[in-house]
Parts: structure tokens; sequence; C-alpha cells
């Protein structure tokens, strides 16, 4: 016989694009006038009531960034009364990623919303299928009876930005967008679609992708083949139309063979990842929102079978506010258990850069929100596009109810893939959450033959597990699943060589998985991607202003529970909203820097505005403190809302002076001053300054203005290694090969410039504080470092202004120290991680930047030495001082402080910044945290005084725990909560003081009980509470104090 194979092939090709020309048979143009919204977008009462001009195909439309309203009319002509018609709207659609260019969301001639348009979603049923009926029964017919037709189009003008994600573009800020029109109007139109030719062409596209995906050698190839010829036969006999129904049921058996007995269960499972903001700002993700949920409950209503899975409280909101009428239909959806929200978080944010008490507010405030307004409670952390995941991840979202987590992200990693698809994820406290990975290695399939037999191939646990998720629905942009994969999805269900794909839920997949692998590998630890590393320092601003926004609503919180004692109102509804906002901004596009500037623009402020509106709480609250304890409106007092015991040197009225505030109090300033034990003397040489305290000695050379000792003088050891400088910053070239605001890649190691040039260098000093002043010029940028050392301190500060003015440059400061660490115990969320110095192996190799918290400590047997930061998340650690003839003794730490990619903002960090970070000498966790607390959550110089006792304190028994939030319950009953964890990373025990007795009971996030507690706490009122945590254990109290 011979092999006509490719010839075939080709034939069986080019039936399909005739097919898909011939779907749809036009029946007449609609007329089309347009309006373009002046600014930014109104309602429909508003756009009703505009001039509407001439809108003709042709026209070219859509400066960047505008809304245009169409207004849409015609009349069915009576021959095609009682046949099935379809609205069709081309805006100028390119290609076929919904959610990256124009789209649009349709409305009735009264303004009630109907379904979005999109190039996979143009097509809107007028007197067929669910959704015409609903309108139909509500009485309002989208076809009259007398034929006449009229809608109304909110056309969005976005540009496609994906097209400049290679390079700088200034579409991105609405101020230099332009106003060249980006889209070209094709048209509005009746049609009929011809339903056989449709399915004939969705039969063909399943059958034949999936021959191709079989071996040549297969006889099943061969068979499919020969069926597909045979139905290419039949329609090139008898034309297209005639040819399909016959065509089909020559296929009809091929799609109803049988699937093997070993296939795979694929649960297929509709989804539409939409980017809180991203390429587009976030008030176009409130439009994209409405748009692609229109278009899911339409699809919901029209296929019984289907399933979506949806996360976001944030989203949700955003929908109840804009259009309360799909709100309605969405909960419609959830009732029937087609719609499933999932991730139970506020938006899906990043997991790396939040602090943890924010990861746990994600959940709070989303699952709440989700149960209050949704009346579910989600319990799988559905999270499919993080740059990564924090080890404290499991514990947190087990806490929060959480049973599985899905995501795929890692998928992404360019060296090493992870072993496992469908496993246990243990976190670093020893917590385990069952974890899928879709082995699709994506969460926006469109169910083509070639990704589920790719998603069948690449499963890791195929021996041992037959089960796994097909996440299909356009995403990024939104758009969701499409009719078309539905049915691809229903015709995968029986196929010979195939796997079994079902339409199902979350937890049609994951309580049928659990059940079928109980067995499932561990892994351990953190989750990190090898992809996305320049994201822990992109836009510095935003990392600054979250890190500010973080410490202001934990102090916030303990100042207005202090207030609430005086019978002064707890801000609950402010503080929500407050931590909603901050939450937002968190979303793994936004914090991380990788959007577009208008997005970072706006973050950069509405972060400001969250700072201030925190300042104005605790003014209110410090104001009702001050009148309930009739203290002096004279005078100073110093407020410390840090979980730490404060002694510091602080400038109050421009002068330095040391105080010292027990942690969670107030003193008054008179009563805080202590004399300092080991004050501060500067030696000035030819060459040299040398500042010292007794604790520790500093010496910067003056022909460079680096630092070229530190010596811990009570261990008495120097910390740098011989010959080297510290605080050295060095710009090294960032050119990286793809996504430039989310990429660093190793070549940046290649090649660096020192910016050693000191064009000025002055000393300060008295017995409190020493600093010495040292201005730079490189390049494009100035540099002021300032190196302080400060009376009874253990750590040298350092301080850096910038005015940064770089393209494509990275910015690193360097310390080569002295100390024989073998890995890096990197604070995260509610704990640390040890990671390897040595570059061993290849996940090693793959790991030269990691993002931490507030510091990473750097230990040999019996010292340590910890870098403790401001805002500055990235950083490297690697082997330093050896070399042929030398062992190496030391490392090389280094901080990232700043980027200057140029896409998708080209001016993401340009302008001035300060920086500040700090070495700490004899460091333990402890005194890290300490340090860390110095830094970030200064303590408060207020007006008035007010004594306030502790309102809640470790004491250590054996162990380190750490308070992470003292607030009041979520019920408004009064009652305060404290959540704590241990920070050793070793069981522990400790003690929690409180200022006053009361009745504590464990709970979860929530703050509801828990059915296991891990602690025997006392029946009765105390003040003392006796804990024993297992190593980063997160514990949450509750404190009945009435």
């Amino acid at each position: 016989m011979h092999d006509h194979t490719e010839l075939i092939q080709d034939r069986i090709g080019h039936l399909k694009e005739r097919l898909e020309r011939e779907i749809t048979e036009k029946i007449c143009p609609l007329q089309v006038t347009a309006w373009q919204v002046p600014g930014e977008p109104v309602s429909f009462k508003e756009a009703a009531a505009a001039n509407y001009q001439p809108f003709p195909p042709g026209t070219w439309w859509g400066a960047p960034w505008s809304t245009w309203w169409l207004h849409v009319t015609g009349t069915l002509p009576a021959s095609h009364a009682g046949e099935e018609v379809d609205l069709s709207v081309d805006l100028g659609f390119v290609g076929d990623w919904a959610g990256n260019q124009s789209e649009a969301m349709v409305y009735t001639a009264n303004g009630r919303p109907l379904k979005a348009l999109n190039p996979r979603n143009h097509r809107i049923g007028l007197n067929h299928g669910a959704l015409a009926a609903r309108f139909t029964k509500e009485g309002e017919p989208l076809i009259g009876a007398d034929g006449d037709v009229e809608l109304w189009v909110e056309a969005a003008g976005n540009p496609d930005m994906t097209q400049h994600l290679g390079g700088p573009t200034e579409l991105g800020d609405r101020r230099t967008a332009g106003h060249e029109p980006l889209w070209q109007f094709k048209g509005a139109e009746l049609s009929v679609r011809r339903n056989e030719v449709w399915g004939l062409w969705l039969d063909i596209d399943v059958l034949d992708g999936l021959m191709r995906q079989l071996p040549a050698e297969s006889t099943h190839r061969a068979r499919l083949l020969r069926g597909l010829e045979q139905a290419a036969d039949e329609v090139d006999h008898q034309g297209i139309v005639a040819g399909a129904g016959p065509a089909r049921q020559i296929l009809a058996g091929y799609l109803d063979s049988g699937a093997n007995s070993s296939a795979q269960q694929m649960t297929a499972i509709g989804h539409a990842h939409i980017d809180s903001a991203w390429l587009w700002p976030l008030r176009e993700t409130r439009r994209k929102v409405v748009r692609t949920f229109s278009n899911v409950v339409a699809l919901a209503q029209e296929y019984p079978d289907f399933h979506f899975a949806c996360t976001s409280a944030q989203h949700y909101a955003w929908l109840q506010e804009s259009s309360p009428e799909l709100f309605e239909r969405v909960q419609e959806a959830i009732e029937r258990g087609q719609w499933h929200p999932v991730g139970g978080m506020w938006v899906e944010s990043d997991a790396n850069l939040p602090s943890g008490e924010s990861l746990v507010r994600q959940f709070t405030s989303g699952l709440r929100w989700m149960r209050e307004h949704l009346g579910v409670r989600p319990d799988c952390l559905w999270l499919p596009d993080s740059f990564g995941y924090t080890g404290a991840l499991p514990q947190i979202a087990r806490l929060a109810g959480m049973r599985w987590f899905f995501t795929q992200k890692l998928s992404w990693n360019t060296a090493n893939t992870l072993p496992h698809h469908t496993f246990w994820w243990e976190g670093i406290d020893g917590t385990r959450i069952w974890t899928h990975f879709p082995p699709v290695d994506c969460y926006d399939c469109v169910v083509s033959a070639q990704e589920v037999k790719k998603a069948e191939a690449n499963f890791k646990e195929k021996g041992v597990a037959r089960r796994s998720i097909l996440p299909f629905g356009y995403g990024d942009g939104g758009g969701g699943p499409t009719a078309e994969q539905v049915e691809r999805a229903r015709r995968f269900a029986d196929l010979e060589d195939a796997p079994q794909v079902r339409l199902g839920s979350p937890d049609d997949y994951f309580d049928q998985a659990q059940e079928d692998h109980p067995q499932a590998s561990v892994w351990r630890g953190e989750m990190y991607l090898e992809f996305h590393r320049g994201v822990y320092t992109s836009a510095h601003p935003l990392k600054n202003g979250n890190r500010r926004a973080e410490v202001g609503l934990a102090a916030a919180e303990w100042l207005a529970v202090m207030a609430a004692r005086t019978g002064h109102p707890y801000p609950y509804q402010q503080l929500e909203q407050l931590w909603q906002r901050t939450l937002l901004l968190q979303f793994h596009d936004i914090l991380p820097g990788s959007s577009i500037a208008w997005v970072n623009q706006e973050a950069i402020a509405e972060f400001t505005a969250i700072r201030a509106e925190l300042n104005q709480l605790m003014d209110d609250a410090w104001q009702a403190l001050l009148q309930a304890s009739g203290g002096e409106t004279v005078g100073v007092s110093l407020v410390n809302p840090s979980q730490a015991d404060r002694r510091e040197v602080l400038t109050v009225s421009d002068r330095p002076v040391l105080v010292q505030v027990p942690a969670m109090a107030a003193k008054s300033l008179t009563d805080a001053v202590v004399d300092p034990e080991h004050p501060v003397h500067v030696q000035r040489g030819r060459d040299a300054i040398r500042m010292t305290n007794g604790l520790v000695d500093v010496c910067i050379d003056t022909r460079d203005g680096l630092v070229n000792s530190i010596v811990d003088l009570v261990s008495d050891r120097e910390l740098l290694l011989s010959g080297q400088r510290a605080n050295r910053l060095v710009l090294h070239p960032d050119y990286p090969d793809c996504f430039d605001a989310w990429e660093l890649q190793q070549q940046y190691r290649h090649s660096g410039d020192p910016v050693d040039r000191v064009t000025d260098l002055r000393v300060t000093e008295s017995l409190l504080r020493a600093q010495v002043r040292v201005e730079r010029h490189a390049d494009q940028s100035s540099f002021v470092q300032t190196i302080t050392l400060d009376a009874d301190s253990r750590a040298v500060e350092f301080s850096v202004d910038v005015d940064w003015a770089e393209r494509a440059r990275v910015l690193k400061v360097d310390f080569p120290l002295d100390v024989a660490a073998r890995s890096s115990r990197d604070e995260i969320q509610f704990g640390h991680i040890g990671r390897p110095i040595e570059a061993n192996t290849s996940w090693d190799d793959a790991h030269f930047e990691s993002c931490g918290q507030q510091w990473m400590l750097l230990a040999e047997p019996r010292y340590a030495v910890a870098l403790v930061n401001q805002s500055s998340y990235g950083h490297d650690v690697s082997p330093a001082g050896g070399d042929e003839h030398t062992p190496t003794m030391g490392v090389m730490a280094r901080l990232t402080l700043l980027r200057s990619p140029q896409s998708p903002d080209p001016h993401p960090d340009q302008g001035c910044h300060h920086l500040v970070y700090s070495l700490l000498t004899d460091a333990r966790v402890e005194s890290a945290h300490v340090e860390a607390a110095r830094l970030n959550q200064p303590l408060q110089v207020r007006s008035g005084t007010v004594e306030l006792p502790s309102t809640a304190r470790i004491e250590p028994v054996h162990g380190t725990a750490v308070i992470d939030a003292v607030k009041q319950a979520f019920d408004g009953s009064g009652d305060l909560v404290i959540r704590i964890h241990e920070a050793e990373g070793a069981r522990s025990r400790v003690r929690l003081l409180l200022d006053r007795d009361g009745c504590v009971s464990e709970v979860d996030l929530l703050e509801d009980p828990i059915d296991e507690p891990t602690q025997q706490l006392p029946a009765s009122t105390c003040s003392r509470v006796e804990l024993t945590l297992r190593p980063f254990q997160i514990l949450t109290l509750r404190v009945s104090q009435r």
C-alpha cells in the first residue's frame, strides 16, 4: 500500500481551514454609531445620553487606554425569522489572545450586562441559548417582535503591551501613550452559525490533533488518518454544508472508540487567570472581571456539566460594586455547584515579598469576604502564577483551613525540574499540604490534543497515580473558557490512546487524587522559582512602600487596641479597608514591579496615601490615650510599637538621645533617656577615620570612603576578610535575555564597576553618634553613603542616598566577611531558612539570587554576623577569601539595592532613593529581630505625656518567640488577638506576659476555635501564659479581658 500520509495530513489541515470559514453565514450588517469617552470610563446612563457619530467598518479607533461606546442597531430580515441568530462584532481583533488587546462589553437596550467581546468570544446568541432565553423570560428579548435589534457596546482601546515586552515603550503610561488609534473596526453583523459545520470542525480538530501526536508506526494513528480521509471525501462530494452531517457520522465511532484501561484521568476545570494589574491598570481589571465573568456565567448556563474555578475576593468585590446583576448570576452559578471560588486570598499575592502577617491577612480578608458575600469557605489554595513560594506557606494555608494547594509556576524553572506533580509539600515547621502541579505546565490551556498528550507524557506520578488537573481558559488578561474548549473536553472523554478528560471541579480532583495516591512523595522547604529573580529588587519604591505599610498597620492596630481601652472606638472598618488596599498592592505583578508605568505610579501613590491614613489613625488613638490618662499635654513621649525592648539612639528635636523603651509600651522622654555605657569616639588619621564605642570598631579609608575594618571588640575578632573593603557599591550590567523587569540573570556577575571615586567626605561626631558621610558619582548617578556608629550599639548602620539615572544596570553592595559560613540563614515569613552558599549542585547554582525578609544571618560555630535591611529583599552570598594556596574562610554577602529595567515600565526606578541596612556583630536570631525592629519600626516621638506598660511581651524560658500582631478580634467582641511564632527553628518554651488578666484560648487564623489545640492553657484568667512551641510554629491566641 502506497504511503500518502503527508498528503492526507495536508488535506485535512486545509479542510479545517475551509470549515472554519463556513461555520457562520452572514445575514446582514448592522448600523453602528460611536462616541469616544473624553476621559475615564463612564456609566451606561451617561454614555447613552452622549452624541454619537457614524462608525462604518474600516474606521480606525482606540487611542491607547481610551473608551468608546458603540450604539448597534438593525433589523433581522423576515426571511430569517425562526433561525438561530447571532450578533457578531469585530473590533479589529488580532490573533486569539483574549485580554491583551481591544475588548468590549455588550449591554442591552436598557443597559443590562449581556456578554463580552474578545477574539475568542465575539459572537452572542440573540434568540437561542440559555442567555437569550433568560432575557426573553425576563421580558427583554434581544430581538424584538418586529425583528429590531438594539445593543450597546463599551469598547476598550487597550494596547497590546505583549508586543513591547522586549524593549521600552511609552504606551504603558497614559500621559505618554499618545493619541494615535490602534484598532481598525471590522464591523457588526447578524449571522447564523451552522452547528453541523461547527461540530465537524471540532471533531476533526480533536481527532486530527490526536492522530498527529501518536507514533508514526501506531495502528490507531493509521486508522484515524483513514477515518479523517473518509470524512474529507464526504465533504468534498456533497459540499461543506450538506456533507458536514454525514462526515460527522463517519467520525462518531472514532470519538467513541473507548479509552485504554490504563488511561490517565484528567479533570478539566475552567479557569480565567485575571492579573489584578499588569500590562493594564487597576481600573481596567475591574472591567476585565465584568467582561470575563459575564462570559463564564453564560457558558455555565449553556453547559450544565461545565465547572469553573476562580480566585481573588477583590475581584468578586469589584464585580459586586460594578455590576450587581452579574454578581447575582455568579451567586446562582455557585449555588448550582458550577462555579467554585478558590484560593481564599484577597488577591493572588506574591508569595516571597509580603510579610508573614500580610500573607495571613490575605487569607483572613479573602475568606471572611467570601464567607459573607458568596456563602462559601474555600479550602483549595489556588495560586498558579506567583514567582516562587515561601516555605512558610503550608503552615499559613493550613491554619487558614486550606487542605490543598494548586500551582504550576515552577514549570518555568530554567535549570532544574521539580521531581513531582502530585505530592505533599512540607513547610519549614513540618506542616504538610497536598499539592498538585498540572502536568500540562500551564493554567490556560485550550484543550488541544497536543496539550492533553503532553500532560499525559509529562505526568511524573503516572506509574503510581492516574489523576491530574487540566485547567483551561484564556488567562492573564481574562477571557476565560470558551464553548470550543468545553466541546473539546467532551470529545476527549473516551478516546483510545488518550487520557480520559472529564469536566469537573477542584473538589472532584483532589478528593479522588488523594484517595488514588495515598503514599505521595514529600517536598520539603521553599519552592524556589529559577526565574524572575529580578522582581526581588525592581521598582524599589514599591518595596519600600510595602514595608512601611506593613509596619504601619501593625503599629496602628496595637495603638488602636490601647485607645479602645479608654472607650475610643476601635476602627475596625478603616483598618480592614487599609489592609485590603495593601493586600491588593501585593498582587504578584504589582509589588514585584513587573507592571506598566501606570500601575507602578498608582501603587506608589496608594502606598503614600495608606501611610498617611495610618498616621492619622495613630494620631487619633494617641489623642484618646492622652485625654484618658490625664497626661500632660506638654512634654514628649516615646512609643514603641514593636515586639522588642529597645535601647537605641534617637533624634529628638534635632539632637541625638539614648533611650530605653520596653516592647509595646510608651514612656515619657524624660524617663526613657539613659546614659551611655559605651559612648562613641572618633580618631582621625591621615588615611583613615576610626569610630569606636568599646563594642565595635569601624575604620574607613579616607582615600576611597570604604570600610576596611570592622572589629567586634567584645569577641576580639576582625569581621572583614584581609585586605578587603566593605560597603562597596558595584554597578553591574543587567541585560536579561527576556522579561526585563522580571529577570536578573547570572551573567551580570561577569563584570562590574565599583563606585569608588570620592567627591566629598565629612565626619560628624558626638558621644552618642558618629557618622562618616561620603559623596560619590558614577556614570549617570550620584551617591551619598553614610556610615553610622551609635553609643551602646553592636550594629554598624549604612545608608545610601541615590539619585538614580542608570539604564540596564543593577546596583549591589558588597560585604566580604571573615565568617566560615556554609549556609545563609535568611529570614522569611514566620521563621528563617538555610540556603547553601557553595554552588555544588545545579540546584544551588540556579539559586544565585535569594529573597529574604528583614535579615540574613551568616554563622560559623559560636559566631554569626547579620545583614539587616530596611526594604532590600534581594541578596546573594558566595564563598570568598580563598585561592589555590589559601583555604576559603569567608563569604561575600551582597544586598541588591536597585535595578533599572526598561520594560514594561521604561522608568521604574529613576529618581531619588534612600536605602538603609546594617551589619550586626555577634548576631543571634533574637538580636537580628531587635535590629530589624530598629530599622523598620522606628520609635514614635509624640507630643504629650502618656505612660503605657507593655501590652504583651515574650519572656524566653528556653528559646525565642516573636510577637507578630496585637489587635482586636474581627467579630467586634473587643477580645484581644495576639499572634506569635517560634523564631529559632527549635522547640522552645516561652512565657507570654500580658499587662492585665484575661481568659486565653487558641484559635485559627480566622479567630475561630480549633479542634486540636497545641497548648495547655489555663482555664482561669491570668496574665502569664506558659507556651511550648514546635520549630517555627505560628500560634494565634484570643484573650478575653472583659
